[in-house]
Parts: structure tokens; sequence; C-alpha cells
């Protein structure tokens, strides 16, 4: 085994080593091959074609290594250019190749033209003692390193440096220049030389320029190419002091500003430079003038005016070009923390600009521009002024952008969050949770433009708080948490939802799902319900996570599986308290998104085991109640968020709630929390009665749907005692009184609940008995009946009385109002349920209701503090005060919001001093009473005649449609539920109070725009309002006082109309006149077959009717949900009266589609659509301003579906008078004025192609109808768009001939359709070629054929100047008309004079031209004309 060289062996021990290997004969360790030379192309030889190995080049070859290095990128390998270019052959010679390439001399060498030295100074070597010219060193040269110098190596700095200080040699001294200053006196400082423009310098060297500056700064001469060029420049530079000499100091001035004002800064600055080239001269002149002002004054007056007005235009300058750049500080040694030394190595040159940042910072200065700045903020979140001057150990300066500036941006925040110090991370994700806190409190509103929180979402930070959730380290998991629940969550929401939970139907909410989707599911319109959804959520589930988030941030969030990781972080982490207090908070607003959300919270694997079990147990330690306890840790401690939790998952549905009552045991644990008083409880005092009271809102949401009512008889002691205990809350002393009145609304929240589950226990009970096995399963009855429940009323009647009494003091009663206001629901649902149970004597139920009314209702209904609760109706009002409920400024469209950060004020719907919900529960109440007992109807009836009460009626149906928000449903449904009892007890008013008739008119109006409004969940109210309110002949007393008299007498004496309103004929038959009078009697009588014509064709709403009535009726086992629909709009459309003729368009269109064609419609087709027309006409009529808010367009658009249905439907005798009698509506002129067919109209995706359809229809079935050809005529109106004319002379001239309504039966002014005169030449052609082809005549479409004569007439008479191709068809269609052979079209033409609706022509005649039109017609004819005889009608 031969030993490898050690150190220290030399050759020879080497040569040894070499021939005991070789003697040996052992393998050598490595192989050695010829590596193949790429050269020649050939690959490596083989060891059978290799030479001896003493003739081989040795190569050492490694295994599994190539022979050549890999690329470094994955580039092409090169290419050589030249070898691609050219091809050899072997036997080609290459003597002769190289002669065919070669070139002469004269080919690479061009003319040769010698400079042009004569000009040129020639100098002598400077003669010096030393044998030879003696060498330097750069070392020697003192260099000057200037700060923005660019990029130049030390060398070249030096000898720079090296040629500036030989040029300073040279220069002519100070001395000098003085000499010559004062030796010519009258010289002016030349600047304003050939060619110059006055050049701003830096201040410090103003005087120097002026002084040395003797000749040109920028004209050399140097191009001029003879030797006369230095005096050819000294010549221009005299001549132009002269002429500055001879110049004012305002011209001066002038000429100087023109000069920069057409000069490009660029070149300004560039001219600047060229001046300052000579540094090493100014500063010499600065050494030696220790006083310059001193030779400024000894100059003459004149050139010191000129010198100061050249000083301020030049610092002006300076300001112009120097605006947009930062001011520089130089730097010395002494500014320098540490002085360099000469024995440090490589510290002989300082590089100020890599030490600049060792300076102290300039103050920070706001730049006096247009544009923002760039927003930065401290680390508490706050916005930093742009101007504030803050000290740098606040630790907000950085090496960032703006170093002068305090804060951090958002972008060096993201920045600072991927960082891979723990620290960093956790401090920027902190500090953008505070920003976002504070932006969606409204705190950025006025100092930031746009939205930080969208800015943010746009950005990523969804998904960066999502990614730092999945950090390993506890600090930043906890910073992600608060941020998100930041995003998320609004603290002062939860507040106001708990605040609404126990008021009229307050339990129920809207999900929380933003309004804004990504496309418009239009081809899902025929799907139901289900398979929508279940599409829907096979789209989502298919889209990547942002493009999800982008429009729904918590179902983005959902997709990504967020609750398996807080999850994760509850139950292994188990952070410090106030990070589960945001996680519990998350997940309560996840809750609230909607069932989907909660159903995906459900299937978590142990996320509600580890909540129940962790945070709300039945035991744990009691030193958390002892004051001063530090509590570190609220795993195993029970927790009020962690209930609210689960009542509001509870909320998401009833199977939710069985699986919580039942699975997760939560019914011991209520049992547990509402069996001991706070008081008892081993918790902070406020923490113990939150607690208590989210046990009692869980009991009352699982009650509403019928659940865990089994409990009430175990926990009926509890009850009762608390019930017994309501009265102490009158002292006020708790120091927890609010949330002891929170308390115990929610237990009588409970009780009304539990209430309305026994009141429908024996119908349950009976219907079991009666059922066959062949139904369905029947519902069980609940375990509660009426006996159990009815002893509860005594103790809430009795308290109600005692908090009434404290109706007059405004502090307390502002205090009891929730409980006030529970008490009121509880014993409206309690006599509901009372009178329908089958035990109860109806004659008790009478009587208890008699003094309910006598005892309490009516006496505080005559208090002075109800009235003034009326009054303040219309402040609190979110209908007549819009502002209230608008969206949040920092609010985005994908994370629904109540935009209730900050609170409400006081004067608002929701607010301290709103009397909403006490006046609703009273109505409510009311209302209840009034339809038990109908003898004590008549005993409300000032209810409806509180003054204030219909000062807010009149302003909220006046008032615009409001706009449907997250932030506004929520409100505007608990102010329908109000207006909804009014009406109600108006309804029951009309038919017992005979003077009841002043408020119809008014409570109609309110009835009509309620039904407009009512958002989803509400389809029972608007049932009722359909079937009680809306068509009741008693809402429209004008019927029965002389209503279809007065429309008579209005027309007759043509009032709101300029002209009268003529009716157009039928084309079927001779129709009797019918007056507008008579047509209204009839539409009022026919009022109960119009209510059963809209109700019935609203079955569709059908399910969702049922599910709105089991609310509101009370009957809990149908109730499957809290949460309400999504609100995408209100339940009915804003043109809901016209619903049955649209959708009967809508059956013939899909009918015609599918290939079936309708010859004939039934009868009770043609009643709908009289019944639809005969309302609208009541409406237009009656209730005109009810209407307003459909634009005039989209009625006619609903009305043109009378004729697009079917064939002969507009034919029916009373279609057609009530489509002529709304038509006539339609026409009056402030119906015109408004009628805008251009704009978008709701439902209607292009007016044209609906024209285009009416168009072809009248081609086919019209039978010339004169109101059918109206309805074509009303479009064709100048201010509309010129492609509807377009169609019908264009593509549909046939319908010109029977489209002849008579002039006198076209109830629009024909003005308005030829002013102004028509500017499309296409459209002036086809005018003219129909008039000459006979297309268009007076006798077959009268309107048309004016309209066609006035604005060819004006356009032939035309002498304005236009276009070439406009003139000359102008002048041709003008030369045609003199050669027409129609003697009757040519004189209508040529004589046309204006407008005449009297005549049967519909327009007047020239008797003769007038001599300018006849001077204009012989220069164009060429031909003399003579005078006619006057025209004479045809």
């Amino acid at each position: 085994m031969l030993s490898r060289p050690k150190p220290g062996e030399s050759e020879a021990d080497l040569l040894r080593f070499q021939n005991q290997f070789l003697a040996a004969r052992a393998s050598p360790a490595v192989k050695i091959v010829k590596k193949a030379d790429k050269r020649k192309g050939k690959e490596g030889s083989t060891d059978a074609e290799r030479p001896p190995l003493q003739d081989s080049k040795d190569v050492v070859m490694l295994d599994d290594f190539p022979d050549t290095l890999p690329a470094l990128t994955p580039a092409p390998p090169k290419k050589s250019k030249i070898k691609s270019g050219s091809v050899h052959f072997e036997d080609e010679d290459a003597e002769e190749r190289l002669e065919s390439h070669d070139r002469h001399i004269t080919a690479v060498f061009s003319k040769i033209i010698e400079r042009d030295t004569s000009a040129v100074a020639v100098t002598m070597p400077v003669p010096t003692g030393d044998p030879f010219p003696r060498t330097f060193h750069r070392s020697e040269i003192k260099s000057e390193v200037q700060l923005g110098s660019g990029r130049k190596s030390i060398f070249a700095q030096k000898m720079a440096a090296k040629r500036a200080a030989e040029k300073a040699a040279t220069a002519p001294s100070a001395a000098e220049c003085v000499q010559v200053r004062s030796a010519a006196p009258d010289a002016l400082d030349p600047v304003g030389s050939a060619g110059e423009v006055p050049l701003p310098s830096s201040r410090g060297d103003k005087e120097g320029d002026f002084l040395t500056s003797q000749r040109p700064c920028l004209i050399t001469g140097e191009g001029l190419g003879s030797l006369k060029s230095e005096q050819e420049v000294q010549a221009i530079h005299k001549e132009n002091l002269e002429k500055l000499q001879s110049m004012s100091e305002e011209e001066i001035l002038q000429e100087q500003a023109r000069l920069l004002a057409q000069l490009d800064p660029s070149l300004v600055a560039f001219l600047k430079s060229q001046r300052g080239n000579n540094e090493g001269q100014k500063k010499e002149l600065q050494m030696e003038l220790n006083r310059p002002e001193e030779f400024v004054e000894s100059l003459p007056v004149a050139q010191h005016g000129i010198r100061s007005s050249l000083s301020m235009q030049e610092s002006g300058l300076e300001k112009h070009v120097r605006k947009e750049e930062n001011m520089k500080v130089e730097i010395t040694d002494d500014d320098l923390p540490v002085k360099p030394r000469k024995e440090w190595i490589h510290m002989d040159n300082v590089e100020f600009e890599k030490l600049e940042w060792m300076k102290d910072l300039p103050s920070p200065r706001q730049k006096k521009t247009k544009k923002g700045m760039q927003a930065r903020f401290s680390l508490k979140g706050e916005l930093i002024p742009a101007d504030a001057d803050l000290p740098t150990h606040l630790g907000l300066h950085h090496h960032g952008e703006e170093a002068e500036r305090a804060g951090y941006s958002l972008q060096e925040l993201f920045h600072l969050s991927r960082s891979q110090v723990t620290q960093q991370r956790t401090l920027a994700l902190q500090v953008l949770g505070r920003i976002v806190q504070r932006a969606r409190a409204g705190e950025f509103a006025s100092s930031l433009e746009g939205s930080v929180v969208r800015l943010l979402l746009d950005a990523g930070f969804l998904f960066l708080l999502r990614f730092s959730l999945d950090d390993a380290v506890e600090n930043v998991m906890a910073a992600s948490v608060g941020a998100l629940r930041a995003l998320l969550v609004s603290l002062d929401d939860e507040k106001y939802l708990d605040w609404t939970f126990s008021w009229y139907q307050g339990m129920a909410a809207f999900p929380f799902v933003p309004n804004n989707e990504e496309e418009e599911e239009e081809e899902e319109e025929e799907l139901n319900g289900t398979e929508k959804s279940e599409d829907k959520k096979l789209k989502d589930e298919n889209k990547p996570d942002p493009d999800v988030a982008r429009y729904d941030v918590v179902k983005g969030l959902l997709k990504t599986r967020i609750q398996h990781r807080l999850r994760y972080i509850l139950e292994v982490v188990r952070p410090v308290p106030t990070v589960v207090l945001d996680i519990l908070n998350i997940l309560t607003h996840i809750a609230r998104h909607s069932s989907e959300a909660c159903s995906q919270l459900f299937d978590c694997p142990r996320l509600i085991e580890t909540i129940v079990r962790e945070f709300l147990p039945t035991q744990w330690d009691p030193k958390v109640a002892e004051p001063g306890f530090l509590l570190t840790s609220l795993h195993g401690v029970a927790c009020a968020s962690a209930m609210k939790f689960i009542r509001v998952l509870a909320s998401g549905g009833r199977n939710a709630t069985a699986r919580l009552l039942n699975k997760f045991e939560m019914k011991s644990r209520l049992s547990r929390f509402i069996a001991e008083a706070p008081l008892d409880l081993p918790l902070p005092r406020e923490e113990a009665v939150r607690l208590s009271t989210e046990a009692f809102r869980l009991w009352a949401v699982a009650a509403a749907y019928g659940q865990a009512c089994d409990l009430y008889s175990d926990l009926y002691p509890v009850l009762v005692r608390i019930l017994q205990s309501l009265p102490e809350l009158l002292s006020g002393k708790s120091p927890v009184i609010e949330l002891s009145v929170q308390r115990a609304a929610a237990v009588v929240t409970l009780l009304t609940h539990v209430t309305q589950t026994a009141g429908y226990t024996a119908e349950l009970q009976a219907k079991l008995s009666s059922s066959n096995s062949e139904d369905s399963e029947p519902i069980p009855p609940p375990p509660v009946s009426w006996n159990q429940v009815s002893g509860l009323q005594p103790f809430l009647e009795t308290s109600l009385k005692k908090f009434l009494q404290q109706i007059s003091q405004t502090e307390t009663w502002q205090t009891l109002q929730p409980l006030t206001t529970t008490c009121v629901i509880f014993l409206g649902v309690y006599y509901s349920a009372y009178s329908q149970q089958p035990s109860v004597n109806p004659v008790d139920c009478l009587e208890e209701l008699e003094g309910l009314t006598s005892e309490m209702l009516q006496p505080l209904l005559s208090q002075p503090a109800i009235d003034s609760m009326w009054d303040l109706l219309r402040p609190c009002s979110a209908l007549c005060n819009p502002l209230s409920c608008s969206p949040a400024p920092e609010s985005v469209g994908s994370i629904a919001s109540l935009s209730c950060t900050g609170g409400k004020p006081p004067l608002s719907l929701v607010g301290s001093k709103s009397p909403f919900p006490f006046l609703t529960a009273l109505l409510f109440l009311i209302n209840n009473i009034t339809h038990i007992h109908k003898g004590l109807t008549s005993k409300y009836s000032s209810v409806l005649g509180f003054r204030g009460l219909k000062d807010y009626l009149h302003q909220s149906w006046q008032s615009g449609p409001p706009s449907v928000t997250p932030s506004s449903a929520w409100i505007l449904r608990h102010e329908y539920h109000l207006q909804y009892f009014v009406l109600a007890l108006a309804r029951r008013m009309a038919a017992t109070c005979p003077d009841y008739t002043q408020h119809a008119s008014l409570h109609h109006c309110v009835a009509m725009a309620l039904l407009s409004r009512l958002l989803p969940g509400s389809e029972h109210l608007a049932h009722e309002v359909l079937l009680d309110l809306a068509f009741n002949p008693e809402f429209l007393p004008e019927g029965k006082a002389g209503g279809p008299e007065a429309a008579d007498f209005s027309d007759i004496l043509h009032l709101g109309t300029s002209a009268k309103l003529a009716q157009p004929g039928s084309a079927a038959a001779f129709l009797p006149k019918v007056t507008r009078g008579a047509l209204l009697r009839e539409s009022y009588q026919n009022l109960p077959s119009i209510r059963s014509c809209y109700l019935s064709h609203f079955v569709h709403l059908q399910p969702t009717l049922t599910r709105s009535q089991a609310s509101y009726q009370g009957r809990n086992y149908l109730i499957q949900s809290m949460l309400l629909p999504e609100v995408r709009g209100p339940i009915l459309p804003s043109d809901w009266p016209f619903f049955p003729l649209i959708s009967l368009y809508n059956k013939v269109t899909n009918a015609e589609t599918r290939g079936a064609v309708l010859n004939s419609l039934p009868l009770d087709l043609i009643n709908t659509v009289t019944w639809n027309l005969q309302w609208v006409l009541l409406l237009e009529t009656w209730r005109s301003k009810i209407l307003q808010s459909i634009p005039t367009a989209a009625k006619l658009a609903r009305l043109m579906c009378v004729f697009l249905t079917g064939s002969d439907l507009f034919l029916e005798a009373p279609i057609h008078r009530y489509t002529a009698a709304l038509l006539s509506v339609y026409c009056q002129p402030k119906a015109l004025d408004s009628l805008n067919l251009d704009a978008p109209l709701p439902g209607l995706a292009s007016f044209h192609d609906l024209y285009i359809n009416l168009l072809e229809q009248f081609e086919g079935v019209s039978f010339g109808d004169p109101l059918f050809g109206v309805f074509v005529l009303l479009p064709l109106q100048k201010r509309f768009s010129v492609h509807l004319r377009l169609s019908v002379f264009g593509e549909h001239t046939n319908i010109l001939r029977a489209l002849g309504v008579p002039l006198r039966q076209f109830p629009v002014p024909l003005e308005r359709y030829t002013s102004p005169p028509e500017d499309n030449l296409n459209l002036l052609r086809l005018y003219f070629r129909t008039l000459v082809t006979g297309a268009l005549r007076h006798t077959w479409c009268p309107v048309l054929y004016v309209v066609a004569v006035a604005h060819v007439n004006s356009f032939i008479f035309s002498q304005e100047s236009t276009a070439q191709e406009t003139d000359a068809a102008r002048k041709s269609m003008l030369r045609k008309t003199w050669l027409l052979v129609d003697e009757n079209l040519k004189k209508h033409l040529l004589y046309y004079r204006l407008l005449n609706a009297e005549s049967p022509l519909g327009f007047d005649l020239y008797e003769e031209l007038p001599p300018m039109r006849l001077k204009y017609l012989q220069i164009v004819t060429q031909k003399e004309i003579t005078e006619n005889a006057p025209a004479t009608d045809s």
C-alpha cells in the first residue's frame, strides 16, 4: 500500500514514489482520457484509439462529473455570428479566400480632413531648473470631493483637481479684475451677452460672477474657423453690452421674464452649469474680496439697479428650477461623530455621501405642493402630522424614505411584518391593528384621502393576518388575532344588537352577508332557492381564496379554515385572556354571517367542545371574584363572551340549538348559571351579571324555537323570585343598574317566548289527537301548558304600572325603558294567546282588556310625556333623517357592518332618547286589544290624532326611498314595524269611527310607500297591507267624495295642460267617448277584484310568506332560524303596480320563444290587464306622488307591454279605454318634460330593442290603430336618440303607410318633433327620400309628414356655414326640390312657414317666398324665378 506524500518531503521523494507505483503495476485511482477538441468537433477517442501514454496529454477525469461546466443560467449557449456566417470547404484554397476577402485601404480609411488649428493658441512649456519635467504623484494634489459628483474614480477626481488648479493659476488675479472694472465704468455686467440668458448660480458666487465676467461665458468662437474669431466674439459681446446699457431696468426685467417663459427649465439648468465651470476662479476671487458690497456701491446707479433686479430674478429662477429638489446640507469633518485618523487603513479619503446618514436630521417641512404626502403612523396607530417635529428618542425615526419624518408608513409596516425578527413582526402587526381600529372609528376620515381599510385589504392585509396566525411564536399569533378582531368586529355593533335584542322582533337579525356580489346571476333566475344556493356554493368552492375574500371577507376566511386554527390556539396554545376574548368575538362575528357559517363552525372538530369545556365550566376557582386578583388565564373560568357566542350560534337555526342543548350539554349549564344569582357567582360583579344575561338570552332563543321549555318548570321558583324583585330596580342604587335592567329585560323576553309556545300547546295537542296515521308526522306539543304561564301576568302587569309612573322622570325612564318595553310586549303576546285558549271564558278576557284600557293605557296616553314621545318620532326617524343610518366612512363592501362605531347619537332610532321601541310595543299591545275587543277601538282614536305622529307620517312617505345597506336595513326594519301598527290601527278605526276620513289619504299614502320599502323577512306585513289597506275603499275617500267628478271637471278646464289632451280612437270599432271620471268610478267599484288580481300574482312569495307568518304570529314550532333572509333590496319592486302586466308579457314572450303561438287570450287574462290598468289609473289620478319614484319612461315601457302581449289584446274595448286614459296622463307637459328615453331604465336592458319589437308588432297586427300609433310616435321626439328615428325611416318605412294618427287626436305638441332643426345628414336624406318617393304622404301619416317637411325646409334654406359635404347636400336637395313634378309637395317644401295645429295641413305656408329665401333659391338653381301666385292648400 503506497502512502500519501507528507509535509516536508522533497521532489526526490515524489519521484521515488512514482517509480515504486510504476514498478508495482497497480491500477491508477483516476482514469486518464484524451479530452475532445471542441474546435475540431470530434468526440473523445476510445481507449483503443488512444496513443501511448507518454505521447498523450494528461487529463484528470473525476467520476460522475461532466467534461464541461454546467450553465449558471438556463440561457441558450452562445453562438458565433462570424462562424455561422462563413462556410468553408476542405478543398478551398486559403490564399484565394484571403484575396477574395481582401479590400483596398481606401475602403477602410475614409477621407481625411485636417483639423483647423489656426485659432488654437500654442503654449510653450514652462521652463524649470530640473533636467527633466518633474513627475507628480496624485497624493500631492489637493482634491475636493464634491457631493453628487457622480461615479468617478479617485484618479479621475485627482486629475480634474489638477487641471482646475492649473486653470486657476493662469486666470487673471482679482486686482486685475478690479482694475479692468474701474477702467471701464460704463461697461455693464455681461449678463445679456449674445445668445445668453441671465443664469442663476449659488448665492455666494453672485458678486464674483458679476465682476469677473469680462467675456462671454458661452460663446467661444471655435466654430468660426478663422483667425478673426476672437474679434468677432468680442464685437458681439460689446454690442450686447451697449444694448443692455441703452435699456431701462423695467425693459431688462420684461425681456428676461419673456426669455425665461420661453426656455425649457432643463435648458436653463444646463446654461447655468456652463456658466459655473470656472470654480477655481470663483473661489480665488471670493477669498480676495472681503467686502464685495463696496464694489457694488462703486458702480453707477443704473448698473446698481440692474444688478439688484437681476439678483432678484436670479433667486426666483433658482426656486423655479429647484422647486422639486431636496436641499442638501454640506457635511464637514466637524459634523462626523468620530474624527478619522491618518493611521486608519483606507480612511485617508472620507466619503461624505456614505456618512451622510450620521449627521443630524433636518427639520421636517411640508412640501408646498398639491400632491398628498405619505401618511405615517405612530406605534399607537395615530396619524402623525406631516410637519410634526418629534424627538428621536421616541423610536419613530428610521433610515427609510423621508428619514426626517417620524412614523411608519403602511408599506414599511407591511415590510416589517415579514421580518425574521419576532419582535419586529409582532410590533408591525400590533401597529396595523391599532391603525385599523382607529380607521374604523373614523379618526382618519378628514385627514386622509381614500379608505385605509380598503387600501389594506387590496394590499393583501387579510392574508397577511392569516399567514401570521400560523406563526409558531405566541406573540405573533396574539398580535394577528388582535388585528383580525379590529378588522372584523365592531364592539359597538354588538352593543346595539344586544340593546335591540328585547325589542319587538329584535331577536331576529339580518345575516352579516355583504350585498355586493361579483356577478349578477341572471341565468339562475328560473332556479328555485335551493338550487340557486347550491350552485352558488359550488362556484365559491371553485374560486381561489383571494377572489372570494375580495367580495366577502368572512367567506374567504372560512375557505382558509380559520376556525381550525382558532380552535388550535384555544385548545393547545392557551393564550392570555385578551387573546381569548378576541377569538370569541371573531367567532361571534363569523356566526352572525350566515347559517352556512354556523354549520362550518359546528363541523370544526372539538371547537364547540373546547369553548364549552374551557370557558363555560360549572365549577372554577373562586379566587377569580376577589378584588385585585390578576387573571392570567381565562381557561377554566366562566366567560360571558363564550355564552354570547353560543347564543349567536343558536340563532343560526333550530337544529343548531338542539345540538347545543343536547350534544354539548348546554341545558345543564343554563340551569347552573340561571339558578344562581349573579351576586353568588364567583366572578366579578359586572361579568357575573353579563353571564347571567347571556344565559337568559340563550334560553330565550331556544324558547323561540319551542325548545328548552322543560327547564321552565324546573326553574320556575327562580323566575318568580326575579319577577318579584323587579320593582327594586326603581331605586337605582345598584352600581350595575343598566346591566341589571338588561338582565331583567332578557328574563321578560324569555317569558314572552315561553308564553307564545304555551299558547299553541292546546292547538297542537288537538291536532295530535285528531291526526290520522296516513298524514305527515304531527308536531309534538311543547312540555309547557297554558296553566303554567297564566300566573306570570299579574307580576308583570303590577311591575309595569310602577314603571309607567316614572315616565315623567327623564333619567329614570331612560334607564327603565328597555324593561318597560319588554313588559308591554309580554302583555300583548299574553292577551293574544289568552283569547285563543279553549279553557278561557271570552267574557272574562274582554273584561280584563277593558280594565287594562281604563286603568292603565288611557291614563298613559293622556300624559304629556307620551305626547312628547310622538314629537320625537320625526327627529329620531331613519326615513326622515337618512344620514343617521348611512355607512361609516371606513366601511367596505366585503365586511358587513352596522356602522355603530363610536355610538349612535341620542336622537336616533336606536339612541338613548328614541321613542320607537316603547311606542312600537305600545301600538302592538293596542292592536292586539282592538283585534280581540272591537268595542274598544274608539277608545284609542286619540292615538291617530297626535300631531307628532301625523307630522312624522307625512314626512316619512314623502322622503325618497332609502338605500338598503347592512347599516340601514336593521334600523329600517324596526321603523317599519311602528308604521305597520299605525296602519293596522287605522284600518280598524276606518271601519268603526265615522270621523276617521280626515286621516284616510295620509294613511293610504304611507301604506303604499311601505309596500315598496318592506324588507325580506317582513312578507307577512306586506301581505297584510295588500289584503286590508292598499285596496281598501275606505282609504280612498276620493271615490266617494266626488273624485271622479273632479277629474272630469279638471279635463274640461284643461287644468295643468297647455292644450287639450285628445284621446286616440280605436281601429276595432267605434267606441263611444268615455270620460276619465267614468273610468275612475268603474275602477273604484272594482277594487275587490283588483286586490284579488294582485294577491294572485304575488303567489311566488308564498314560501317566504309562510316563514314570516310563523315569526310574526308567534308559531314558535314553525320557526326555523332567527337569521332573516339576505337583504338584496325590498320585497316588492318599486314598479309593483305594473307587476301583473309585466308578468303576463313575460309569460307570452316565453311561450313564443318556445315556439308556441297564442292566437287568442282567455277572458281572465283580459280582465287581469284591465284591472292592472284600472289600479294604475287610480294611483296616477289620486296618488300621483306614490308613483313619482318610477321614471315616466319606465311607465311607458310597461304600457307598451299591452301591445306586445298577444295580437289583439289592445283592441279590447276596456283595455283600449284605460290605456288611452293613461296615455293622456303621461302626455301632460310635466310628464313629457321628465321623459328621458336615453337613461337606463330599471328592469329594461335596452329601450332601443323594446322599440324595435314595438315597430315589428305594429307592422304585423296594428291595423292602423291610432292609439298604437301614438305609442310608436312618442319616442320619435327630437330630443331623443336619433337611432330611433333612423329605425323608422330607414328599416321600417312600411309602417309609414299605416301610421295614420290624425293631427287632432295626437296628444303631443308637434314643436317637440320639429325643434330644434335636425342636423343628422343621413336622417335628412331619409326624410327627403320618403317624401319624394311617396312613401310618406300627408293622407297616410300626417304627423311624420309635417315633421319631415319642417326639417327638410329648414335644412334646404339654411345658410349657416357648415361642412362642405353638408353644404353640397343642402344645395342638391334644394335643386331637386325645385325640379319636383309633384307641385303640392314642392309647395310644401318651399313655402313651409310654421306649425299650426288648427290648419288641416298642420302648418302654414308663405304666400310668397321671403326675399332672402328667394334670392338664395335663385343663386342655387341659377334660374330666374317669377313671382308665384299665393300658395293654396292642397
